[in-house]
């Protein structure tokens, strides 16, 4: 089985979102604790703001897709469901394996990146 160059293509931008997405997130959190905010306050910007962000990008360039309630509430059930496939990476690694928390969320990158992008190209954004 070989993945057309389109589709790799399409994977790709799917990840430069996430990726942007993350520098977002990372961005609105420093710049939240240098204005004075206290660090669970800052966490949430910065996971708000990187989460309108990759919303945004996949609906808009990604998937080209149209606005609706329905898109936006699908795209939080995904992010919920990717949230726990990368609890569950955490606890084998840190719990089971022994191997600590960093290992299982490296390891859960991709297998959440497939999921992600699966579930949005057929259920959310199609």
């Amino acid at each position: 089985m070989s993945i057309s160059l389109a589709r790799l293509r399409h994977f790709s931008i799917f990840v430069g979102g996430g990726l942007l997405s993350a520098v977002v997130d990372i961005g609105v959190l420093k710049a939240l604790l240098v204005a004075g905010a206290t660090s669970p306050l800052a966490v949430a910007g910065g996971f708000l703001a990187g989460l309108i962000v990759n919303y945004l990008f996949h609906q808009n360039l990604t998937f080209k897709s149209r606005a609706s309630l329905q898109k936006a509430c699908r795209f939080l059930i995904v992010v919920g469901i990717n949230y726990l496939m990368t609890l569950g990476f955490v606890y084998l690694s840190d719990n089971v394996m022994g191997l600590g928390v960093i290992v299982g969320k490296i390891c859960s990158l991709p297998f959440v990146a497939a999921n992600g992008f699966l579930l949005s190209k057929y259920w959310v954004f199609k």
